[in-house]
């Protein structure tokens, strides 16, 4: 069997799980983990992912500060889980394409000992689920090649690395608006966050329209109809409702470039991206 094609027509990459990627991957049709890697300067994505990146970011300029606010986001969000909150267990589901500062990085600089698991269902996050593999001697950092929506499957994969009796950070980045249904997507949330303990946090970004405005609702149709997997977008009431039982942690639910932002040189104010964030706490 030939290998999977490489991003950007080099050789093929991967020789393991490659009948299962194979069938998997299609590097003719726009993928979310390859296009958002493309607007974050990564080189994992193919011309297809390049042309309709290129096409959304015409419509919609503000994705590549949305994509890069969500990723700084998250390691602000695992600085202070790891730190602050004192958190050693992380869920990261929805993973995407490795780039730099991935969950496993920032939380294992802060506590070495901390204990990762990565799950994604992408066909080319699969090929290079290596590159998250790495993990200091005294942590771990796993990945399970699973879909959000199969809540049983994935905890029981989690549970062969993380322990289930401890405080857990479960991080959905970016995740949960390729759950088309509403109720679904509470469903899998509440199953999920029902598996951790109390002291378990729960990290949410999501796509709205209420800070995006009609750029934003014209380029979400066109990766509609483009791309794939289809998204939608939630108004802040529907995404808070994620967090139903939980302590929502100061500063509450906003754009994730206004949650606790670093200071910046000049003192300059974060610009507000079309991306919610928030993080919740367990009782």
């Amino acid at each position: 069997m030939q290998g999977v094609p490489a991003p950007d027509g080099g050789e093929p990459v991967g020789t393991e799980w490659e009948s299962t990627v194979a069938e998997r991957l299609d590097p003719t049709v726009a993928h979310n983990a390859r296009v958002w890697n493309y607007w974050l300067g990564g080189k994992d994505h193919y011309l297809a992912d390049r042309t309709v990146g290129d096409h959304v970011f015409r419509m919609f300029p503000g994705i590549v500060q949305v994509a890069r606010a969500d990723r700084e986001f998250l390691g602000r969000a695992v600085r202070y889980l790891a730190d602050t909150a004192g958190i050693r267990q992380f869920l990261d589901i929805g993973t995407g394409l490795p780039t730099a500062e991935n969950t496993h990085d920032v939380a294992q600089r802060v506590a070495p000992e901390s204990r990762i698991v990565y799950a994604d269902n992408d066909a080319l996050v699969l090929v290079h689920a290596r590159a998250l593999l790495s993990s200091t001697r005294e942590g771990a950092t796993d990945y399970v090649d699973a879909d959000i929506r199969d809540t049983a499957r994935l905890l029981e994969a989690a549970a062969e690395t993380l322990d289930f009796e401890q405080p857990v950070a479960v991080m959905l980045l970016g995740i949960l608006n390729f759950v088309l249904d509403t109720a679904e997507a509470q469903r899998v949330v509440a199953e999920i966050m029902a598996a951790v303990p109390s002291g378990s946090h729960l990290v949410i970004t999501h796509p709205t329209l209420e800070l995006g405005g009609e750029e934003n609702t014209k380029a979400m149709r066109f990766w509609n109809e483009n791309a794939k997997p289809p998204i939608t977008a939630r108004s802040g009431a529907e995404i808070a409702r994620f967090f139903d039982g939980l302590e929502i942690l100061d500063p509450g639910l906003v754009s994730c470039a206004l949650w606790r932002p670093d200071p910046v040189d000049g003192g300059e104010a974060p610009v507000q991206v079309a991306q919610y964030a928030a993080v919740g706490r367990k009782p």
